[in-house]
């Protein structure tokens, strides 16, 4: 049995079957609301999707906060008390602190486990961008690699998640800090919808604007099917933020489009949904190596 434990955050949307199926853990940030901080629970235990997301639609402000340095700990200490080395995949760094709050707690907690293993990843991207990573993690363990072999090799594939989203507005975005002012108009201009991508630095980074929402879809696909490699033994992520019809067209577009394992459509978990908006759609796989960066 593996002694490496993978972990990862509320960020990466991995669904429970896929979490149970290759043992990953997380640790879970906070959405808030009113002042009120509630746990971001990926199996979305203390309110419904819809509920969620129909109170953004209704203009609620919900923020979101980090996993807490004295939550990090104590799971980072159980699991080395255990004898597992650790591997932490975080959210982006460029949208959440804990990838540094993980690092420092790697510091505090080194002198007490001089012969503990710590490493914490940068996954420079969110949702499932982040989830994907979580997994080759996983899978990279499970073939029998250490564990500074699975940081090697994770880090050396963050640029080639390929996130490719699409909202109706770039307003939450904006609002939250998580997108680059620059481009910040493409959302504001009549039924012109953005195309969003995670940047080489792990920036949220519009980069196309599309005419209408069945259009934007379709640029999605596109963008996925020029940009994936290998898809034959791929799974696709569609990801959304409560347009399941949507996300249902989305799907069959890319089974049309490309010649993939599988294509699975998931919901956007509390975090990136606090973050994105409603109404979010996101195609994830690996690719292509990111070259664009924010400017």
């Amino acid at each position: 049995m593996s002694n490496i434990k993978i972990i990862t955050d509320s960020c990466a949307d991995i669904p429970k079957d896929l979490r149970d199926k290759y043992k990953i853990d997380y640790l879970k940030m906070k959405t808030v609301r009113d002042g009120m901080e509630t746990p971001a629970d990926l199996d979305w235990a203390y309110f419904t999707p819809e509920k969620f997301y129909d109170s953004l639609r209704g203009g609620a402000r919900i923020t979101t906060s980090p996993v807490s340095q004295s939550e990090m700990i104590m799971r980072f200490r159980s699991f080395l008390e255990q004898g597992f080395e650790i591997i932490y995949v975080a959210c982006s760094g460029k949208m959440s602190a804990s990838v540094f709050t993980a690092q420092h707690v790697a510091e505090r907690l080194a002198p007490e486990f001089p012969d503990g293993k710590i490493f914490c990843i940068d996954s420079l991207n969110a949702s499932m961008g982040e989830g994907l990573l979580a997994i080759r993690a996983a899978e990279l363990r499970d073939m029998g690699k250490t564990a500074e072999e699975i940081n090697d090799e994770v880090c050396a594939v963050r640029n080639n998640v390929n996130q490719f989203v699409t909202v109706h507005s770039l307003s939450t975005l904006r609002q939250a800090g998580r997108v680059t002012g620059s481009s910040a108009f493409f959302g504001d201009l009549l039924d012109v919808k953005p195309v969003i991508i995670s940047d080489i630095s792990g920036n949220n980074l519009p980069i196309k604007k599309v005419k209408g929402r069945s259009n934007s879809i379709s640029e999605l696909v596109k963008l996925t099917a020029e940009s994936i490699e290998e898809p034959q033994t791929q799974t696709i992520f569609v990801m959304h933020s409560d347009c399941l019809g949507e996300a249902e067209m989305t799907a069959q577009l890319l089974r049309e489009s490309i010649d993939c394992r599988e294509v699975r459509i998931c919901t956007i978990g509390a975090v990136s949904g606090a973050t994105i908006g409603a109404d979010a759609l996101a195609v994830f796989s690996f690719g292509k190596s990111v070259k664009r960066f924010a400017v």
